[in-house]
């Protein structure tokens, strides 16, 4: 009778780290999603940064193209 309320003790135990274990690393998601929620990825950028792309009208398009197919056939880009 003992081990059996042995038993049962120590699988409460386990169920109640567990329960706690899984509370907690809920919670700390929680707590990440807040903490980056407002944060803006896609803002512009501050300072010195550079501009990685260039727009191009309507001419100077078909040139561009003209010069990536180029560029591809010479070196395989």
């Amino acid at each position: 009778m003992i081990s059996l309320f042995r038993l049962i003790l120590n699988a409460c135990k386990v169920f109640l780290a567990f329960a706690c274990c899984t509370l907690l690393f809920y919670y700390g998601l929680l707590w990440l999603n807040e903490q980056y929620q407002d944060f803006h990825r896609y803002d512009e950028p501050e300072g010195r940064a550079v501009k990685v792309f260039q727009s191009y009208d309507e001419e100077e398009e078909e040139i561009y193209w003209i010069e990536r197919l180029q560029l591809f056939y010479e070196i395989g880009e």
